[in-house]
């Protein structure tokens, strides 16, 4: 946000409605900040960055078409002077580190104090980097015990992708865990994420080489 601006616009990202009207509402008590706008996720961001011009972005991580770290790294590619602050459930240390490498500026917990968000939305805009204790612990603490890596993924995105490199479709998956088609595909955009892998061939090739299958 320059200077000669007096309102720090800010764009929220999240599936979650509830969570969306009621982080707006608080929001639109603060002097000084307004909502310019909503998305409930990746593309539909990217679509409101481009007509919107935010001077923030708070997102979250795990969404529908396209996930929260993939779409920090578009936005830092294309307007690198945009911040990013993440608002997430997971305290996961893989998450923070990537998101934190692909340009977002900060990461906070949902459960969190409001008086919080709005001093990390405040510190973010001013050009600094703002992570709440919690992440910060996990980000540290976790550096001695971080494993192999097949620790990176939870156990569901491990079930996933043992499945996935057996040959199994997304509906086949679904049918055998008993989860939807929607929810299959997300978990495999976060493994892909998560893995910096792009195709089916390099996650059948890290599935083996980890010994899960």
């Amino acid at each position: 946000m320059s200077s000669s601006e007096s309102v720090l616009k800010v764009l929220l990202v999240d599936d979650h409605i509830l969570i969306l009207e009621g982080i707006k509402a608080r929001l639109d008590q603060e002097e000084g900040i307004a909502v310019v706008g909503q998305a409930a996720d990746g593309l539909n961001a990217l679509a409101q960055v481009e007509d919107l011009r935010p001077d923030v972005v708070v997102m979250d991580v795990s969404m529908p078409n396209m996930n929260g770290i993939e779409t920090t790294k578009i936005l830092h590619e294309r307007y690198p002077d945009l911040k990013v602050l993440i608002l997430s459930m997971h305290d996961n240390r893989e998450y923070i580190s990537q998101l934190m490498s692909h340009g977002a500026k900060g990461y906070i917990l949902k459960d969190i104090s409001v008086e919080e968000m709005v001093r990390a939305i405040r510190t973010v805009a001013d050009g600094a980097t703002y992570i709440c204790r919690a992440a910060t612990e996990t980000l540290f603490n976790s550096e001695q015990s971080s494993g192999s890596a097949a620790s990176k993924l939870t156990r569901r995105e491990e079930a996933i992708l043992i499945r996935v490199a057996k040959g199994l479709s997304s509906k086949a998956i679904s049918n055998e865990l008993n989860i939807s088609v929607r929810t299959v595909e997300t978990h495999r955009q976060n493994i892909k994420a998560k893995l910096v892998l792009n195709t089916t061939a390099e996650l059948t090739k890290y599935a083996y080489d980890q010994h899960l299958i």
